[in-house]
């Protein structure tokens, strides 16, 4: 019985991995298409960020129900494999959560395999969205547009 059930997690092992591949393949190639259509050159950044992507080990959670802590959220996502963040952002004047998180796992097969069962799931009341998460840009931020224009549309209170 164990060789059977060691079986089958090699097998549910291989056709995420399949799986992962498929959809790596295919945004590669909608990328590509998308690109020739639009100037006949491939967008190499793009085309990069995809692939850095798809080996990403951390997931983006959009959709999060105000109740939804860090606990809850690491607990929601630990079954798909070993997690090593699980943060809800919160609104630095509230507290408050501002609806969304991120998950960090150990291995980007864990990551996938994550996305691939909760995108769309219900968790907490509250259908949430799944997807890898993106590099914040490298620009500095402004924050109430101090350091911006200061022009007339500057301040709109």
């Amino acid at each position: 019985m164990l060789l059977i059930s060691g079986f089958d997690v090699s097998v549910s092992r291989l056709c995420n991995q399949n799986t992962a591949e498929m959809a790596f393949y295919n945004k590669l190639g909608s990328l590509v298409r998308h690109s020739f259509s639009q100037n006949g050159k491939p967008p190499m950044s793009s085309m990069l960020n995809s692939i850095r992507c798809m080996s990403s080990s951390k997931l983006f959670i959009g959709g999060l129900s105000f109740g939804t802590d860090d606990q809850s959220l690491k607990d929601a996502f630990s079954s798909f494999g070993d997690v090593v963040d699980a943060r809800v952002i919160l609104d630095r004047d509230t507290g408050r959560s501002r609806g969304f998180g991120f998950v960090s796992f150990t291995s980007s097969e864990s990551a996938n395999s994550a996305m691939s069962a909760m995108d769309g799931q219900e968790l907490h009341g509250r259908n949430i969205r799944v997807s890898y998460a993106n590099e914040r840009p490298s620009a500095p931020r402004s924050f109430n547009n101090y350091g911006g224009n200061q022009g007339f549309e500057g301040n709109r209170y």
